[in-house]
């Protein structure tokens, strides 16, 4: 068990290394950090911490740098998260404000967050399994041919043709779609779909085919994309492009490996430091991921990769706050 001084001095060398990038020696944190006690008292902390698994030392005359164990002690139980300030919240969401559709609102959150965090910046396209459906529409586009829309709750919006007949009038439409909404609204995909079950056998031809083109589009799950940005923030990780960066280039270029990386999607900041990451060419980085939805509707997940010298309390605010406001521009609509 460590002693408050011990954590404190742990605490100094990792916020040290992140901002210097160089290895941390006693006399250094002294000067620095103001530490009241003497340099010896330090290297004897340093010392022990080092046997600890905390710290490690580079070579045989340079100073400290904190180990995976370091940083997953001072990301538990010495950092603390450090709020956005107002101009920040506001940058996010005005940066978000303009957004034109889906593709728009994903494509502007990996450029905000790769821009505020500096890390490489993943987000995930909304799963449509956990979105419920908000709207149901009928539009004929001609005599005998219209057009069934559902939007979820994510903003997705998705459509198809159904037949109608000739001398379908503007409130059979919408009645119909009045019953289809009866049905889907505020409901999950799946159960949607099941409550359709009734209507695609129905009587009345028009609502039968509408309830039949709206279940296919309830049924179709479209594949989990996952976009990315700020890869050139990578330079961060300095000459070591064969052993570092270049395993991390050919990760980031998989789906899969993406969507692991991310995790499972659930609301609070989870934190993934080196080696506990699976996969071998990411074990040099720190994931810092979040989900987004609305409340506890988590919808998909978004975070950033960067090297395991990461500024933990700026990152994990930055992604916290990225992830509440992207949820609730979602759910705003």
């Amino acid at each position: 068990m460590l002693d408050d001084r011990k954590l404190a001095v742990l605490r100094a060398v990792i916020t040290d290394y992140v901002r210097h990038s160089e290895p941390v020696g006693s006399k250094v944190l002294v000067e620095r950090h103001h530490l009241d006690v003497s340099p010896a008292t330090i290297r004897n902390d340093m010392a022990a911490l080092e046997e600890e698994g905390y710290l490690t030392q580079p070579h045989t005359s340079a100073g400290r740098i904190p180990t995976d164990k370091g940083y997953r002690l001072f990301v538990d139980r010495l950092a603390t998260v450090k709020p956005l300030s107002a101009a920040e919240r506001r940058a996010i969401s005005t940066f978000l404000a303009g957004a034109a559709d889906m593709d728009d609102v994903i494509a502007r959150t990996v450029r905000l967050l790769a821009q505020i965090t500096q890390q490489v910046a993943i987000v995930q396209y909304p799963v449509v399994s956990t979105a419920v459906v908000r709207h149901v529409d009928l539009i004929q586009l001609h005599p005998g041919r219209g057009l069934v829309i559902l939007v979820t709750s994510t903003g997705r919006v998705v459509q198809a043709p159904v037949d109608l007949p000739v001398a379908a009038t503007t409130d059979d439409l919408a009645v119909t779609a009045a019953r289809i909404a009866v049905a889907v609204r505020d409901r999950h995909a799946s159960d949607a779909a099941r409550s359709l079950d009734s209507l695609v056998t129905d009587p009345v031809p028009l609502l039968a085919a509408t309830a039949g083109a709206a279940r296919a589009l309830l049924d179709v799950e479209p594949p989990t994309r996952v976009v990315v940005g700020g890869v050139p923030n990578l330079s961060r990780f300095g000459d070591e492009f064969e052993t570092t960066v270049k395993p991390v280039l050919e990760a980031l270029e998989e789906q899969v490996v993406l969507l692991r990386l991310l995790g499972e999607a659930h609301a609070d900041v989870t934190v993934r430091i080196g080696q506990e990451n699976e996969m071998a060419g990411l074990r040099s980085t720190s994931v810092v991921a979040s989900g987004y939805g609305m409340a506890d509707d988590v919808w998909a997940m978004l975070g950033v990769v960067g090297p395991t010298r990461m500024d933990y309390p700026s990152t994990m605010a930055s992604v916290r706050a990225v992830a509440r406001y992207v949820g609730r521009f979602l759910a705003e609509g």
